[in-house]
């Protein structure tokens, strides 16, 4: 009977011989976009930014406008032609469809962006209005 422990030692040196953490190496290393919501009428989507992380200048030609909200971190924001300035954590920031823009992490700890894009028409984003509210939301009408 053949001992399993061939077996055991080749699959504990494929796996030590892959890097901690492996992930694939996209066009902006650090920077990590987790979907919130993806809806016919709004998606939400936080950025989380390593240190030192640059998201490159892109645009948004799929939605009708976009807002930029900086959750925490030094957050160096440029839209269009603009100069970068230093985004405000709780700051909206307002781009209307193909802005481009870009930001990078300036800080030495991990930062973070919500950003929500409204897509479609306002007839599409009213008809979506109509669900109902969690109870705490009730005092915000």
């Amino acid at each position: 009977m053949r001992s399993p422990a061939p077996l055991a030692t080749l699959l504990f040196a494929l796996i030590c011989a892959l890097p901690a953490g492996a992930q694939t190496a996209g066009p902006n290393p650090g920077v990590t976009p987790v979907r919130q919501i993806d809806r016919a009428e709004v998606r939400v989507t936080r950025v989380e930014l390593q240190p030192g992380a640059v998201r490159s200048v892109h645009q948004h030609d799929d939605v009708r406008f976009h807002l930029f909200i900086p959750i925490s971190g030094k957050i160096e924001l440029t839209i269009g032609s603009a100069k970068p300035v230093e985004a405000t954590p709780g700051q909206a920031y307002f781009m209307q469809r193909g802005t481009p823009h870009g930001f990078r992490n300036m800080g030495s700890s991990p930062a973070a962006v919500m950003e929500v894009f409204v897509k479609g028409d306002v007839t599409t984003a009213q008809a979506g209005a109509n669900i109902a509210l969690h109870p705490l939301q009730e005092g915000l009408r």
